[in-house]
């Protein structure tokens, strides 16, 4: 296996660099998918009640200039390794004003991702400053378990309102309720509601608008107004709305009833999508 890539535009480094902090903040450790087209972040809850997923994904050629890989066969032509999210994101801290920054597939004694960093001097002369990050190379048995989940067809896709105000009004709602209810309709109204023997509280969101449907037959039989109703773990989808780190082009939230939340945020060259399971509604 090879891989090696380098970035050399200030504007892309600063770009993957961001990405690396919101991985960061989601999850303690991750699994970097390489292939030759792209770079996939992969954050899996195991928990044995159903944990929540994230898959990230970038375009290597929107971010790299050079991009050269070998995977573990002709046939198999992809790597996964699996490391600790905040130690490429504090690799990457260093990379401020950087000239050029390359990252590598090595073996110092143990598996690594060496990140090598080119930085300007006062006297414009260059140093390199190299982070040698710790990896686990994950076995082909293992892969089954490391790919893209496989999303039903929504009852309800919704747009998503701006994401700092969601994020702040779940914060608010966990002093509450560790469960929260999410609805929404084909009328672009989404409710967020926590509820308790002694007090309910709803958030209502108007005219946020429905994209179309993956598939047109679920909606032919539905009344727009009707809401559908899922049950979530606040728990789950705060880290998610607290790593968004750039505003998102597109926000998505497809509801499948009683089974899970699919969020489908879309920045610029990155999509990232988070998967929460649904538990049971009262």
């Amino acid at each position: 296996m090879k891989f090696r890539a380098k970035i050399v535009d200030a504007a892309c480094l600063n770009h993957f660099t961001r990405v690396s902090n919101m991985i960061a903040k989601l999850a303690r450790t991750c699994t970097l998918r390489i292939s030759p087209e792209k770079l996939n972040f992969i954050l899996w809850d195991r928990q044995p009640s159903g944990g929540a997923s994230t898959w990230c994904e970038l375009e290597q050629e929107n971010f790299f200039s050079e991009f050269q890989m070998e995977g573990v066969s002709a046939e198999n032509n992809v790597i996964y390794l699996e490391l600790t999210s905040e130690n490429l994101s504090r690799a990457l801290k260093t990379a401020q004003n950087a000239r050029t920054l390359k990252i590598k597939l090595t073996n110092k004694h143990f598996p690594c991702l060496t990140v090598s960093i080119e930085l300007l001097s006062v006297s414009n002369s260059s140093r390199i400053v190299t982070h040698d990050i710790p990896i686990k190379v994950i076995p082909r048995k293992l892969w089954k378990d490391l790919q893209e989940p496989s999303v039903p067809d929504a009852d309800v896709s919704i747009y998503l309102p701006v994401l700092k105000t969601m994020k702040s009004v779940l914060e608010k709602m966990k002093n509450i309720s560790n469960h929260l209810v999410i609805e929404a309709n084909l009328n672009g109204e989404l409710n967020l509601k926590v509820e308790t023997e002694l007090v309910c509280v709803t958030t209502h969101f108007r005219d946020l608008g429905n994209p179309p449907l993956a598939s047109d037959d679920a909606s032919l039989d539905r009344d727009p107004a009707e809401m559908v109703a899922v049950l979530v773990d606040i728990r789950k989808l705060l880290p998610f709305l607290a790593g968004q780190q750039v505003n998102p082009t597109k926000a998505l939230c497809n509801v499948v009833a009683g089974r899970m939340v699919h969020l489908d945020v879309l920045h610029e060259d990155v999509s990232l999508q988070c998967f929460i399971p649904a538990l049971a509604l009262a």
